[in-house]
Formats: C-alpha cells, structure tokens, sequence
C-alpha cells in the first residue's frame, strides 16, 4: 500500500511545473479575494479572483473587472507580482530566492527550470537563470524611465512613476494589464509614439526570449547565430513588417479605428496593432470597432504569439515556420525539412504539428462549449476571446465582462493550458510513456 501511494504521489518535472502555477494562481486568488484588494473594501466575486489571477500569472491580460478602478493599490500590486512571477516562470524567481539563501540548487530543480526555460539542455542553466533576471530588471527600468518622460507630467511623480513602473513590466512579460481605467488599455495614447513605440519594444524583447537576446549580445565575438535564432528573428520581423503592412491596409478607411488620424498616427497604430497580438492585450485602437479583415488578421497573430523560452503564449513563431519549412520542403521533393543549409530531425518536425494540431483541438472545443453557454454572444466574438485566452494575449472585442460563471471557468483553463503550452500540458496529464520498442510493419494511405 504505501509502495502505491509513493507512486500515486510521484511527479515530473513537467507536473512540477503544472501543479506550480495551479498553486500560484490559487494564492493570488485568494489575495485578491480579501477586501483589502478592492477600492471599496468589499469582498470581490472568487470567480472574478479566479479568472483575474489566472490572467495574471499566465500573462494573458483578459479581465472581467476593470483593473484601473476595481482594485485597490493592494490588489494592483498583487498583480503586478503575478505578472512578473508568471511572466519569467516562477523556478526563475525560486532560483533566486535559493542563490540569495545560498542553497544549492538540485538536479530535480535544474530539470523544472529546464521545462520552464524551454532549454535544449541543463547546463548552464542556474547562470542563466541569474542572467535573465538581471536582463529583465534592466529592460524593464529601461521602459519605465522612457514611459516616466510621459507619465510623470499628466500625473504627478508618485503616480507617473508608479504607472510606468506597472506598464513596463505588463509589456515586458507580455501581460497587456492596464492600470488606465474603464477598459480603455491605452487609447488614450493612440498618437503618443513614446508610450506606443515603448510599449511595442518591450513586447518584442520580452517575446523574442532571453536565449536569442544571448545570442544577439555576444555575435560580436562568435559572429554567428544558432539555427534557432535565425528563425526566430526571421519569423518575428516578418510577422510585425507584414501584420503592419496589411492592418495598414485593411484599416486605413475605416473611421471607427484609424481612418481619421494623420499619416504619423494611421503607420504608428498599424504597427502596434500588428505587434500587440504577440501577445500582449494592450490596444490603441477600439477592438470592436475593427474591420473583419482587421480582427480575422489579429486571430491569427494571436495563434501564432511569440517565441519559446520567452515571455509570449501561442504555438510559437518557431512551431508556424517549422510547418511553413516543411511544406516547402515536401513541395521541393525533399525528404526532410529543410533551411539554411541544415536538415531538421522529424521528431521536431512531429512536435510542431502535435503542437498545432493540439492548439487548434483546443481552441474548437472550447469555441463549441462557449457557443453553448454564452448563447447571446457571436461566434466571431467567441472565437475570438478563444484563440486571445489560448494565444494569452488578452485583447478581446467586450465579451470577458459579460462572461457566465461556466464561461470564465472555461477560459480559465484555456488560460492556463496556452501559458504552459498544449504539448507540455498533455505530457503533466500523462501517467508515463511507453518506451517505442516496438516497430510494426509499414503501410501506405492516400494523402491530399
């Protein structure tokens, strides 16, 4: 019996992780939950705490109470550590807590931090987790002094800093929480290019990973990039060039968006709207107010999200150029993906597309439960909160508000399954794996 329970109560890595953020968001929960978070000093709804905290660990950025005028300074704060927490993984902030009370850090511990570092290896990884931290305070001062410029004049220097201080580490760990007021994010700053061009850099840092940062830091000296890197400078610069370049397009005459701002304005929040679903919340522009084509665009940024190893949700820039590679691959006659002169092992090739097919599972099924209980709500508004909560993103077109009970349980945990990422979600769930041993014979079926 008690070999049983030792085994019942065995865990991963993996599950280590899972269980991590589970225990992470319940505490934030409750903090939130107790009257000295809210502006009146009541009682907020624990659904409401649940969903709230759930954003906040996960980054995601989908409230259904406003941030800026529900929460008292208490419960701001409490987000603001959620954010941080959950935007550079909560074994990062472990591991500093352990090097600052100078205890070593386990083989056990090395492998947790390696899932949630999403590293090829365990070397190096308590230097490196030292190194992001410190990467991470700097960019994020760095955001909030240029933020401050604009911050500090409208509201004072107590106020301005503070300010500047939440929205620099929301951009950063990709969150889009805003502290603004009345769901508003940060149109008010539509045609300010300090606060926007800010904002978006910090975004595309956080989502970029520290990993390539490391990289960029030292070509320098090795004047050479890993294949990893390429692609993901690649796939981001095209993916903001080209979203720019078509929300541009698909926006430019519309006057409920851009279609009444000068030039300046009209490329500026083009550009931030093509960066923002990648995947932070935050919004220059009225949401709602999009064109089809617009909001159709956004969907897809928001499934793609940023890089692995950063701050950013989605199936990663990585998982959609993979596919992209291998298609052209196949369409070439080759046997094997393909790029930059090097040839990429099937088993990634496999991992992208249980990924892919994983994430668009869970965006349906959720989409359909949704559909069901948020029967007044469009399916455009549905899927599009969907693949925003998966993405972890947190733009929404209005409908997180009005959410039922059953609804916010839902995009919880679709919250939650897109901040861990659908393939490590389906390892934490699995008892174990069966070693692949045993090969069958080959067969054919018809494809296309």
């Amino acid at each position: 019996m008690k070999v049983r329970i030792n085994k019942w109560f065995k865990v991963n890595e993996i599950q280590i992780l899972a269980l991590g953020f589970i225990i992470l968001i319940m505490i934030g929960a409750f903090l939130l939950w107790l009257p000295i978070s809210s502006r009146n000093g009541t009682y907020t709804n624990f659904f409401d705490c649940i969903f709230v905290a759930t954003s906040s660990a996960c980054v995601t950025g989908l409230i259904t109470v406003d941030t800026g005028t529900h929460w008292s300074y208490f419960g701001q704060v409490v987000i603001l550590f959620l954010i941080q927490i959950g935007g550079l993984g909560f074994m990062s902030i472990a591991t500093l807590i352990a090097l600052l009370m100078g205890r070593k850090i386990t083989l056990k511990e090395r492998l947790v931090i390696q899932q949630s570092l999403n590293s090829f290896t365990i070397q190096g990884l308590v230097k490196m987790s030292k190194y992001l931290l410190i990467f991470t305070f700097c960019v994020q001062s760095a955001g909030a002094v240029l933020m401050a410029t604009q911050f500090v004049p409208e509201f004072g220097w107590a106020k301005g800093i503070y300010y500047s201080i939440f929205h620099s580490i929301s951009a950063f760990c990709n969150a889009g929480i805003d502290i603004i007021g009345n769901f508003r994010s940060v149109t008010p700053y539509s045609q300010n290019p300090v606060i926007l061009l800010t904002i978006a850099a910090l975004i595309v840092i956080g989502g970029l990973g520290f990993f390539v940062w490391q990289e960029i830091y030292y070509f320098k000296d090795t004047k050479k990039l890993s294949l990893h890197s390429k692609i993901v400078i690649v796939s981001t610069v095209f993916l903001i060039v080209a979203g720019s370049i078509l929300m541009f397009i698909f926006e430019m005459d519309n006057p409920k968006t851009i279609g009444n701002m000068s030039m300046k304005g009209k490329i500026l929040s083009s550009i931030f709207a093509a960066v923002v679903p990648r995947t932070a919340g935050f919004n220059s522009i009225p949401t709602a107010e999009m064109t089809g084509p617009g909001i159709f665009l956004t969907m897809l940024l928001m499934f793609i999200g940023g890089s692995p190893g950063s701050t950013a949700g989605g199936i990663k820039t990585t998982t959609a150029a993979l596919l992209i590679i291998t298609v052209i691959s196949v369409i070439k006659g080759r046997e094997d993906a393909e790029v930059y002169g090097r040839r990429i092992r099937k088993e990634i090739v496999y991992r992208a597309l249980v990924v892919t097919t994983l994430g668009i599972g869970i965006v349906m099924i959720a989409t359909i439960i949704l559909c069901m209980t948020e029967k007044p709500a469009s399916l455009e508004y549905i899927l599009y909160e969907v693949i925003s909560a998966f993405g972890t993103v947190g733009l929404t077109l209005g409908l997180t508000p009005d959410l039922s009970v059953p609804g916010k349980i839902i995009l919880s945990f679709i919250m939650y399954a897109g901040r861990l990422g659908p393939l490590t979600l389906a390892l934490s769930l699995a008892r174990k794996t069966i070693p692949g041993t045993i090969k069958y014979p080959e067969d054919k079926i018809l494809i296309g």
